[in-house]
């Protein structure tokens, strides 16, 4: 299936036991969210938050409740709560724009029952900020990285612990761990020979946890957690790449290198060699964010354009013993 639209983040989530995705539309400024289809078998619209400049689309459910993280780069980022009895999204609040002017990443999570959500800025005039609900709005709990460039974070826990990976422009990537008596993030680690880092991506195989670090300029990285520290083990040649996702699809774990200037790359995991091997090609236009979505028991990957289509793929399983 073709969307006949450039897009950022894919976000898919389940709500009231129907299958949702949220894409971010940067060109023409939407939220836009899709619906499965039960009966034609295909993702239809089922409705736009509209704005200009949208970057990412975070939806969260909490206590039952749909929301939705918007953030832009011009006109301010917003949270929207979708309203049964009107059937659409209302907007119930403004994130603070002094501290979130240039917004690139949200990830959201939940530590001792409580609902955060963090959002990264990559201004040197902002502050990458999590922020907590409170059962009736979200509110600004800790600032990390005053005067940094941040470019992405991702949320993972280490040994039941939570942490938080934030990279920033020209620094080293910085560990963050939870802090249960402080209730915020602490430094843990410095991430060491891992400068101009744009993403982070976890996964974990077995009970091994493995990051994914995503480098336009050089080689993009797979590091191991071993005890105390994160290990290399593998890089990818990735010259024009701004995303080395990791995703499971059946019993396969694979890893999907984006790249502005050649073919994607879409590579699987080797038990017996403990790395990935090159497994396929796909063609997408300035890749950006890569998803996959269960429905009706068919998986799917979702892969955004920044200039092109967003593409839907179906994944398939070929019985190839039969000869």
């Amino acid at each position: 299936q073709t969307l006949k639209f450039q897009s950022l983040s894919i976000e898919s989530f389940t709500y009231m036991n129907d299958i949702y995705v949220a894409i971010a539309q940067p060109v023409v400024g939407n939220c836009a969210i899709l619906e499965w289809d039960h009966v034609e078998m295909v993702f239809r619209s089922f409705d736009n938050i509209t704005g200009s400049s949208t970057v990412f689309c975070k939806p969260l459910i909490i206590e039952g409740q749909l929301f939705v993280v918007v953030a832009r780069l011009f006109g301010g980022s917003h949270v929207y709560k979708r309203d049964i009895s009107a059937n659409k999204f209302i907007k119930i609040q403004d994130i603070d724009a002094l501290k979130i002017r240039k917004p690139n990443d949200i990830e959201s999570f939940q530590i001792d029952g409580e609902w955060f959500f963090i959002i990264v800025d990559s201004s040197k005039g902002g502050t990458t900020t999590v922020y907590k609900w409170s059962g009736n709005g979200f509110y600004s709990h800790q600032s990390l990285h005053h005067w940094y460039k941040d470019m992405d974070v991702e949320y993972l826990e280490i040994a039941n612990k939570p942490h938080l990976i934030l990279l920033s422009l020209f620094q080293r990537p910085i560990l963050y761990q939870w802090n249960k008596g402080k209730k915020e993030f602490v430094w843990r680690i410095d991430i060491p020979e891992t400068d101009n880092v744009y993403a982070v991506k976890h996964f974990k195989i077995n009970d091994s946890l493995y990051i994914c670090l995503t480098r336009f300029l050089g080689d993009s990285t797979i590091m191991k957690w071993n005890v105390s520290m994160f290990v290399e083990v593998q890089t990818f040649r990735s010259r024009g790449s701004m995303v080395l996702q990791p995703l499971k699809l059946n019993k396969w774990q694979y890893a999907i290198l984006g790249n502005d200037y050649s073919f994607t790359e879409i590579f699987q995991w080797d038990t017996a060699k403990g790395k990935f091997m090159k497994f396929n090609e796909i063609i997408i236009q300035a890749p950006r964010a890569f998803s996959s979505v269960l429905a009706d028991n068919r998986e799917f990957l979702f892969a955004s354009s920044f200039k092109g289509n967003t593409q839907i793929y179906e994944h398939i399983i070929i019985d190839t013993s039969r000869k």
